[in-house]
């Protein structure tokens, strides 16, 4: 699933990503099994078994529920109390959530061609598929944990330089099989779940947030999604070591 600049609304990215899908290789049909730019993933953190997750309910006032006016349903949610605002990223155990997609692309300012092999070390974003927001964090405290606040910021994904995460893994490129890490490229935390729960109106969603160390709760692996095909770096590079 790959989403289109031009769709606008959630409605419009999905439709857009499943035609371009056509063009896409499925989870576990591709040889390579290395993560590609345009590819449009789910990541799990194996240690909670949740999947990173976002939605249009934004961080705002309030005790960690809504407010009255939200609760007769005459305004947008909120969580947190004193936050930035911007859309709340959080951790589901649902599989089939189609809020948990995100598409892989380039850091900020510039174009990762579709099908290029992510490297480990790599500055990437991550955008949201239904709201077109990126993945982003700042010097907010999270709601729950009192870590950093990770959210989701941009317009048809476009944000700014706080969206870049760097992919730390072992090896040349990022592997749809291991299991990696997102390190915030301007304040240097990592994307972390540990597992506190929100109540309403997102009851039961895990926090995530950003860590200044590195622990299991760090971790992240591709799970489902559909991967742009490799362009021939790999088989170019494959051929070299082959000489």
């Amino acid at each position: 699933m790959m989403v289109v600049e031009e769709a606008t609304g959630s409605r419009g990215r999905l439709l857009a990503a499943l035609l371009f899908g056509l063009a896409a290789v499925a989870a576990g049909e591709d040889e390579s099994g290395v993560v590609t730019c345009g590819s449009v993933v789910k990541l799990l953190n194996p240690r909670h078994g949740v999947r990173l997750h976002s939605h249009d309910v934004r961080y705002g006032s309030g005790s960690g529920s809504c407010t009255s006016e939200e609760r007769r349903g005459g305004g947008p949610s909120a969580v947190g109390s004193a936050r930035s605002g911007q859309q709340s990223v959080t951790g589901v155990t649902a599989v089939d959530d189609s809020n948990s997609y995100w598409r892989v692309r380039g850091r900020m300012s510039t174009v990762c061609e579709r099908g290029t092999p992510v490297k480990c070390g790599q500055l990437i974003r991550l955008t949201h598929i239904n709201t077109g927001r990126n993945l982003h964090s700042h010097h907010f405290t999270s709601p729950l944990s009192g870590n950093q606040e990770v959210s989701a910021f941009g317009e048809d994904g476009e944000g700014d330089f706080l969206d870049d995460w760097i992919v730390l893994c072992s090896g040349t490129y990022w592997d749809r099989g291991s299991e990696v890490r997102f390190k915030h490229s301007s304040t240097d935390v990592l994307l972390s779940v540990t597992g506190e729960q929100y109540g309403r109106p997102i009851h039961g969603q895990r926090e995530v947030h950003g860590m200044s160390y590195s622990s299991q709760d760090s971790y992240w692996k591709v799970m489902e999604g559909i991967f742009m095909k490799p362009l021939e770096v790999l088989k170019t590079e494959a051929y070299h070591v082959e000489l």
